[in-house]
């Protein structure tokens, strides 16, 4: 048997309401559904966090290899 969550009456209401409308069989499906999402979001979370990081040690480099660039640029304004 599982462990028993202590749920606020609140909660327990607006889990079934969720269950109703999404047509889960049981509160638990609700909980799973819920766990996912939050586990999805938290991934997407670190890996933007980890773009932004390596972005970051990019920019100088970036900044460098672009300027060579428009100093050779045979688009460039005269």
């Amino acid at each position: 048997m599982g462990k028993p969550l202590m749920i606020q009456a609140a909660d327990d209401s607006r889990i079934d309401a969720l269950k109703a409308r999404l047509g889960f069989p049981t509160k638990i499906g609700v909980v799973r559904a819920a766990l996912q999402l939050l586990e999805q979001d938290a991934e997407r979370r670190e890996r933007i966090a980890q773009w932004k990081r390596a972005a970051h040690r990019a920019k100088a480099t970036s900044r460098r290899v672009n300027a060579e660039f428009r100093a050779h640029s045979r688009l460039a304004r005269t």
